[in-house]
């Protein structure tokens, strides 16, 4: 069968058409236009990247310098070199931080989305660390409050403030209707429910004394979510006021500090001395002291024009 030049240019064209698209349907490549894009590789399966072992390597680079993330796994990247391209791996519990080809840097999780990539290394756990590094909540669900920070598998154990609890998507403290965590919610952290109101007064964020603490008391946001809170020390919770107020004005309260702070003491935080200020004659002498410093001597002044003549 013979072609006219037009037929076969048509052919030309749905041959060149198919060979695009289906090139841009191959695994594990970036748009072309990325900046950092990942050297491209074989999909892994999910034992090698449980490894860190991953796929075969082309020794293609995106840009001859720089630092590039592994399209598959988060916590791997690629060092190029005048071309020459380097597999390496972030220390357990690290992942890449790809905001600059021109850094190398590893960082916590929290600070990075692997959402696209969410292979990692096979973990390396230790005594309370599941991973060599990183910030890690406590083994019992109901311990809110207390979690870890490892470096090389070594653990320190912290405590958050009176009130939080451990978050473990920010790996910091917050309240625990921010947190989320199961078993530890504002009602389970605190054993303290809100109570109803109308929605005039719940828009108000009412607050409520806590009944095993005088200093403390509590904020229902919108009128449902309790976060506990506290006044300085030497005051306590006014429920009438619903403000902080000194001991002797809440009777309920007014012994809370007996055996922690003297009646001297108290006084003198409610009524604090006022700080003493420079003595008056030694501050006259020095403002005098500081304008004659610059102040030119008479003999080295202009005479007025009148004298000159």
């Amino acid at each position: 069968m013979w072609f006219n030049n037009n037929t076969l240019s048509a052919a030309l064209l749905l041959f060149v058409i198919g060979a695009v698209v289906a090139q841009s349907r191959t695994p594990g490549k970036r748009p072309s236009g990325s900046s950092s894009q990942a050297p491209k590789r074989q999909q892994s399966t999910s034992a090698s990247a449980e490894s860190g072992g991953g796929g075969d390597l082309t020794d293609e680079c995106p840009e001859p310098n720089g630092y590039f993330a592994d399209a598959y796994q988060c916590d791997k990247y690629y060092e190029c070199r005048d071309g020459a391209i380097t597999e390496k791996l972030c220390p357990d519990g690290m992942v890449f931080n790809d905001f600059s080809i021109n850094h190398e840097k590893c960082d916590l999780p929290f600070n990075i989305d692997c959402s696209q990539r969410s292979e990692r290394q096979e973990p390396k756990p230790s005594l309370h660390c599941p991973r060599q590094n990183g910030y890690f909540a406590h083994e019992e669900a109901n311990v809110c409050d207390k979690f870890y920070y490892c470096v090389d598998g070594k653990f320190n154990q912290i405590v958050c403030p009176d009130g939080l609890v451990y978050n473990e998507k920010t790996g910091i403290c917050t309240w625990p209707d921010e947190a989320k965590k199961k078993g530890c919610s504002s009602q389970e952290v605190f054993n303290f429910k809100c109570p109803p109101v109308a929605m005039s007064e719940a828009q108000q964020h009412p607050r409520y004394a806590d009944p095993e603490d005088c200093q403390f008391f509590y904020v229902c946001i919108n009128g449902e979510t309790p976060r506990r809170n506290g006044c300085k020390l030497g005051q306590v919770f006014n429920d009438a006021t619903k403000n902080c107020d000194w001991p002797k004005n809440v009777p309920e309260c007014g012994e809370w500090y007996k055996g922690v702070l003297t009646d001297a003491e108290l006084e003198a935080l409610e009524h604090p001395k006022p700080k003493p200020r420079p003595d008056s004659q030694a501050a006259t002498a020095n403002r005098k002291k500081q304008s004659n410093k610059y102040r030119p001597n008479q003999s080295s002044r202009e005479l007025p024009v009148d004298d000159l003549e």
